[in-house]
């Protein structure tokens, strides 16, 4: 008997007296994009048959049948020859009509105690928990990259900013570390969606859950939606669990922030290569020429990925605008959930590998940043911190500072150059020692306290990331 699902195209067509149109076929498929989630059906649909098969919903061939048909299925779909039809609509009906045009009455029979709206939920935490163990991955990477990069400058001066203005020294090595911390935090933060993600909804059916006598934990342990202990995680309420897209805004909030965090990185790169900056170079590979101008050496990779930023945000907010005037349970609206959350992985996967290979190319140029530092009077708070240690309130030599300052601006030299006597008709307690507190070394040196820009600090965190990361 020809299968049903060959026959008339849409598993539903029995109640329908005219074919859907070719304009709606190509409006509501998903099978040139929602085919990624292949693996994750396949894995899904053989956990659940092996849980039908337990609990004697199905006999023991149809579960073998339905086990050497996936295996067929998947080989053809590795080697390319599966053949994905529009007719079919998605990646589930694709699957299912191919198992059925294999093995018979036990195809149909897989989707016992099972709906779309449950599968497609399913398969898209599975898929989604692989990618977001794989930025973690790539997470570490560029956590590593940053560090060696820090391990080789931790004595090299570069001019903290606030307002863009020079503010204090800091070392190269110090600034490199903060966006170790941003980027151990989106680690966290990937890793707390995952634990949200990495819970079952197979088997709460179309929305009411199922009259049949399923064993849903055992689905669960079988594709390793487990906790810590290893208890299994389902999704408890049917309604919520095939209409869930939490996981899926959740996740593209956490990379919207990893993204945030990579823009500024960007930005400074971007600032830093300048010709009015010149602290570095990125190396050639990661940058491109001008059709007009032969001299220009443009930062496009960190420029592209600032970009990008914006486009993963723009992702987040269409997933949160879609999920807003849903009623329950699942609606069609929540087709369109997969394309900005394939787009979100796709690009925020393809920045982190990126930015771990070009921040271990950097060339740093070590003089030009401590010239910067010496411009901006980048030491005028350790003059005041040394005047404290002297016994003047911190706001009174708040206002020497300034006066000294001033006076510096107008001979058109550092706070350090100004001659001894001239710095004592500021403050008569200033003495020799001044010129140590005001050096950029001396400068890094006093901020040893945990968190501080000192090198011997600096040193220890490094030690400490390494030690976290192996």
């Amino acid at each position: 008997m020809t299968n049903q699902l060959d026959k008339k195209s849409q598993a539903w067509s029995a109640l329908f007296s005219e074919p859907m149109s070719e304009l709606v076929k190509r409006y509501t498929s998903s099978v040139f994009f929602d085919k990624r989630l292949w693996q994750a059906d396949i894995a899904g649909s053989l956990a659940h048959a092996d849980m039908l098969g337990h609990q004697g919903i199905i006999s023991a061939q149809d579960l073998a049948d339905i086990q050497r048909g996936m295996a067929q299925i998947s080989a053809e779909i590795e080697s390319g020859a599966f053949e994905w039809k529009l007719d079919l609509e998605d990646v589930h009906l694709n699957i299912e009509a191919r198992l059925t045009q294999l093995v018979g009455i036990a195809g149909k029979r897989l989707h016992t105690g099972r709906s779309r709206n449950d599968q497609v939920a399913t398969d898209v935490r599975l898929w989604l928990r692989g990618e977001i163990d794989l930025i973690g991955e790539l997470l570490v990477e560029l956590q590593k990259a940053l560090i060696e990069a820090a391990s080789e400058h931790t004595e090299t001066i570069l001019p903290g900013f606030t307002h863009l203005q020079v503010a204090q020294p800091v070392s190269f090595a110090h600034h490199l570390l903060a966006y170790v911390e941003m980027f151990a935090r989106d680690a966290e933060r990937m890793a707390d969606v995952r634990r949200r993600t990495n819970r079952l909804p197979l088997g709460s059916a179309a929305l009411a859950g199922t009259g049949y006598p399923l064993d849903r934990e055992r689905v669960a342990r079988s594709l390793g939606m487990v906790d810590a202990q290893g208890v299994a995680q389902v999704c408890h309420n049917s309604l919520d669990a095939v209409s869930d897209r939490d996981f899926a805004m959740e996740f593209t909030a956490a990379a919207s922030i990893c993204m945030v965090h990579i823009s500024r990185l960007s930005e400074e790169l971007i600032i830093w290569m300048s010709q009015n900056f010149g602290f570095i170079q990125l190396a050639d590979r990661f940058t491109t020429g001008s059709s007009i101008m032969p001299q220009k050496k443009n930062p496009d990779v960190p420029e592209l990925a600032r970009g990008k930023t914006g486009r993963v945000v723009g992702h987040l907010m269409g997933l949160i605008t879609l999920m807003k005037g849903q009623p329950l349970a699942y609606n069609k609206d929540n087709q369109e959930d997969k394309e900005p959350l394939f787009d979100t992985v796709d690009t925020l996967k393809d920045t982190l590998r990126i930015f771990a290979e070009m921040m271990g190319g950097i060339t740093v140029n070590a003089a030009a940043m401590e010239a910067a530092a010496r411009r901006g009077y980048a030491t005028a708070t350790d003059l005041a911190d040394y005047l404290v240690k002297k016994g003047l309130p911190f706001r009174d030599a708040h206002e020497v500072v300034a006066h000294a300052v001033k006076t510096a601006q107008a001979l058109g030299v550092d706070l350090s150059e100004l001659p001894l006597a001239t710095l004592q008709t500021f403050n008569a307690a200033i003495e020799v020692d001044v010129f140590e507190a005001l050096s950029l070394q001396g400068s890094l040196a006093a901020r040893n306290t945990l968190g501080g820009t000192a090198p011997q600090r600096v040193q220890s965190e490094i030690a400490r990331h390494r030690a976290r990361l192996t």
